[in-house]
């Protein structure tokens, strides 16, 4: 009894002491949990699947201790002289390195995901001519009236003779009348007089793109899918099925990246779809469609020829991929850019829709660098960004995710902090799930700098910037952890009118691309992209929405209500085409008490089919409703009627975005200008407390607010590159936020530092002294060539300054540090604006340590200079940013360490 009542007590015990713990982390802590899907993932480069299981282990182990949350499984195209280790794509050595992945990475409490093929985009070896990926060809032939046509109807394409197939052969006379002639062939050949006129005969394959499967791995080459068909998806899954037996619910996602399908315009079914979905036959208006002419007919059968497959992309692959997924417990990840079809549409089909940027950035900070000679252009335009997170949100998806910083640098070159203001532009832009592009296996085999990918950012052991990773991704984790939080909080609708796009003469082409590399051709320079910009300038944040969205509304209270929550407008901007259907939906929820807010309307329905009859339609739809379709005078005073306030404080320069939590807000706010915000700035919501959150250092305090009826003033003091999270509270639940003033000029800190070499390579350079701070590529030729860290040591006197803190500024740090202070770590010092708070010093003679870690590229320029050869990979191999040959032996020197200068600035609390 007494052994009894003892375990009794000490269950009652752990209870207790758990509840504790709960009550404290729930009263005392605004950060949620941290779970795998708040920290970044990373795509996990599998080169040749030359992988096997002990290196698989410590790479997780790495990932994990570095703060990782998942890894998304890529095999690509091999490493030169590492045959004998291929391991064929879901062969059953694969299938079982997969499975001992998938157990690591959950006892890790990491996450899997997976691209359904290798390299991209999806095919491979089960993918028949018949199911491959398909395009229209056309051959044609004039005939002069009286004249006779005796010839083979082949492609004029040799190439295309085995694959492609003759569906129709069909004249046109002078008047543009259609007759087809398909049964007149004997044996592919044509013997036909024209008779009556002169005749011009088109002959209609489907044909083959031809696609090879790009960067595949072993076992993984073969055609190009057709992306337009549920029977070529259907048989291109039977290999999956037969392999992931077993694994249900064992992975999280399924990946498919962006739409690099080449000029497959065409799917065998194709003009059965488009008389079913556009309502007429489209072999008579052939010579229309491919009429290369700007006018009116053409561009209306275009369009219609764009919508389907459009149609046929999301209906007949996306959503049957989805469901296939789903069937066996996985989730689906989509990058739908770069296809032709609807964005908005396409990104929701998937559980997780997904974006990317490419390149490099500008940035006004201060203390950013962008060596012009180091980088590629980016095109991270946040109107193209929110078209994923906009699905989304709409559409109820709670994560939106990112490929994240393909090409930031030139291999080698970039820095933790250079990374920093890239991701805070996605997460500005709804972004909460970041990808990192990307990590490459490299097994302890592998002589440094081991394998690489030719495009990633490489976020492994091999890399210097590994020393200070966890920071960055702890840093993006503490972001991820709010931003997942509660709901998104934009208000406004902004429509996108794409029948605008679809409708015109674009180069003359059929396919048209929605590319996030060709923004100019499709996006800049229209209404939608300058309303969209105006309202962002101007504290609104916005998620668009399509036809198919519209469709979907309806009206609540005033509020419109979709599948992903409510909204309190819809921004139509001036467009020339909307489909009739849609705009009498936005007249059906005007009149349920919406608020749409019409910049311009409508010129015309899209399309060819009865569109005189439709436009007569339309016309009297909006005559006859002249009061619910008048257009707005003042945009702004039109949100304001429905209640519907801008953010003001992007008038400091402040960018930022809004969530929802239990109708409490959130704000992430980051400052990428060249100032100091040192202010009261405005909220727009009433009468509140605020806590600062601060995700680079976990942070918390109550804020200083000034209370006003509609708006809360916050006191803030944000240096360029900084960021922080605000949240809302009717009462105060956190210690006083400290606000320090300079009480005092920055004092240089002179002296004698002593560096020592402590890890890296290709060899650890001696000790030195020296008397004023410079690059440590000048010291010794050991030096130039060193990558790794570095620690610095100096001895100084407390400055007779009465201070409450001292804030410690590195200045030029290559590339990033960390701190201690008389033998107390202080911290990791790793992104603009490179300083850190050391709290108060004490009297007499300190001690300051820094730890700092430069860049791969001086190492890799030394062994390329020394002749040795790394470059092994097969297909592409290396290529430079600009996707020429890369060559690290025509590198300067990056300059490396600590070059200061290293000031100390007194601090006084402020109270107001």
């Amino acid at each position: 009894m007494k052994i009894q009542h003892s375990y009794i007590l000490f269950l009652l015990a752990c209870v207790t002491l758990v509840n504790c713990k709960e009550l404290d982390t729930d009263s005392k802590s605004p950060w949620p949990e941290q779970t795998n899907t708040t920290k970044p993932w990373t795509r996990w480069w599998w080169m040749g699947s030359a992988v096997d299981k002990p290196n698989i282990k410590s790479h997780l182990i790495a990932f994990e201790k570095a703060g990782l949350g998942g890894v998304e499984i890529t095999p690509i195209y091999g490493v030169k002289g590492e045959e004998e280790n291929f391991i064929d794509f879901l062969s059953p050595k694969y299938m079982d390195i997969l499975d001992y992945t998938i157990h690591i990475a959950d006892s890790l409490n990491m996450g899997v995901d997976m691209v359904l093929g290798t390299g991209w985009p999806y095919g491979g070896p089960q993918v028949t001519p018949e199911h491959a990926a398909t395009q229209l060809l056309v051959e044609k032939y004039e005939v002069k009236k009286g004249a006779t046509i005796n010839t083979t109807i082949k492609p004029k394409d040799e190439k295309q003779h085995m694959l492609a197939r003759l569906l129709h052969v069909i004249t046109f006379d002078t008047d543009g009348n259609a007759t087809e002639i398909t049964d007149k062939l004997e044996n592919e050949k044509l013997n036909w007089q024209a008779t009556n006129s002169d005749y011009t005969i088109y002959a209609v394959f489907s044909g083959k793109t031809r696609q090879q499967v790009k960067r595949a791995a072993p076992g993984g080459k073969g055609y190009t899918l057709d992306h337009y068909s549920t029977d070529a998806l259907n048989e291109y899954v039977v290999p999956f099925n037969e392999a992931l037996t077993g694994f249900d619910g064992k992975i999280r996602a399924i990946f498919n990246d962006s739409y690099e399908v080449y000029g497959t315009t065409f799917t065998p079914q194709f003009f059965d779809a488009f008389k079913t979905r556009r309502g007429y036959d489209l072999l008579p208006h052939l010579q229309q469609l491919l009429d290369t002419t700007d006018n009116d007919i053409s561009n209306r059968i275009k369009s219609d020829y764009r919508e389907t497959l459009s149609d046929l992309l999301l209906n007949k692959f996306n959503v049957p991929w989805t469901d296939w997924a789903n069937s066996k417990q996985y989730k689906t990840k989509l990058q739908a850019h770069g296809s032709p079809g609807n964005l908005i549409d396409l990104y929701a089909s998937a559980d997780i829709p997904e974006c990317e940027t490419f390149g490099s950035m500008p940035y006004d900070i201060p203390s950013f660098r962008r060596e012009l000679e180091d980088i590629r252009e980016g095109d991270a335009d946040p109107v193209m960004l929110k078209f994923s997170s906009s699905a989304a949100h709409i559409a109820g998806k709670p994560l939106t995710s990112s490929e994240t910083f393909t090409w930031l640098r030139d291999h080698f070159k970039t820095a933790l902090s250079q990374c920093k203001p890239e991701v805070e532009d996605l997460m500005l832009n709804g972004i909460n799930h970041v990808f990192l592009h990307g990590s490459t296996y490299s097994p302890e085999r592998a002589a440094w700098p081991g394998w690489k990918f030719y495009a990633s950012v490489n976020f492994n052991p091999n890399n210097t910037i590994w020393e200070d990773v966890p920071s960055l991704f702890s840093y993006i984790a503490n972001c991820q952890s709010i931003l997942q939080s509660g709901q998104p909080d934009n208000e406004t609708l902004l429509y996108w009118p794409i029948y605008d796009t679809w409708g015109k003469n674009l180069k003359n082409s059929l396919f048209f691309q929605f590319k996030i590399h060709s923004l100019d051709e499709w996006l800049h320079d229209t209404p939608f992209y300058e309303t969209c910009k105006s309202l962002m300038a101007k504290g609104y944040n916005t998620d668009f929405i399509s036809d198919q969205f519209i469709a979907e509304a309806s009206v609540k209270d005033g509020s419109i209500v979709l599948p992903g929550g409510t909204y309190k407008s819809i921004v139509v901007p001036d467009s020339e085409f909307m489909p009739l259907e849609t705009l009498k939906k936005l007249l059906e929820l005007k009149q349920a008490g919406a608020h749409i807010i019409f910049e311009g309307l409508p010129e015309s329905v899209p399309g060819f089919h009865d569109f005189e009859n439709q436009n007569k339609i339309l016309s009297d739809l909006i005559s006859e409703n002249q009061y619910e379709f008048e257009t707005t005078s003042d945009l702004y005073r039109d949100l304001k009627a429905a209640n519907v306030n801008p953010e003001t404080l992007v008038e400091s320069g402040l960018k930022f975005i809004r969530r929802d939590i239990d109708g409490e807000k959130i704000y992430y706010l980051v400052n990428h200008t060249s100032k100091t915000i040192d202010d009261f700035l405005p909220i727009a919501i009433g009468n509140k407390e605020v806590i600062i959150l601060d995700p680079l250092t976990r942070n918390v305090g109550n804020a200083i607010v000034k209370k006003e009826e509609n708006q809360t003033l916050v006191k803030l003091q944000i240096e360029p590159g900084k960021s922080y999270i605000l949240k809302s509270e009717n009462s105060k639940s956190q210690n006083d936020w400290n606000y320090f003033n300079a009480s005092a000029e920055a004092i240089p800190l002179n002296g004698s530092w002593t560096i020592n070499f402590e890890k890296g390579g290709p060899q650890l350079p001696a000790s030195t002294t020296i008397d004023s701070l410079q690059s440590w590529t000048t010291l010794s030729p050991e030096a130039e060539a060193f990558s790794g860290t570095a620690s610095y040591t100096i001895q100084f006197n407390t400055p007779d300054i009465d201070a409450d803190n001292w804030k410690l500024n590195l200045g030029d740090v290559r590339e990033s540090a960390k701190v201690w202070l008389n033998g107390k770590y202080i911290g990791d010092v790793w992104s603009a604006p490179f300083n850190i708070q050391l709290g108060k010093l004490k009297k007499g003679n300190n001690e300051l340590k820094i730890k700092v870690t430069n860049l791969p590229a001086n190492r890799i320029r030394a062994k390329e200079l020394r002749g040795e050869e790394w470059k092994i990979f097969y297909e592409i191999n290396m290529v430079n940013k600009d996707y020429q040959k890369f060559d690290a032996t025509l590198w300067n020197p990056m300059p490396s360490g600590l070059l200061g200068p290293v000031t100390l600035t007194p601090l006084t609390k402020t109270l107001q």
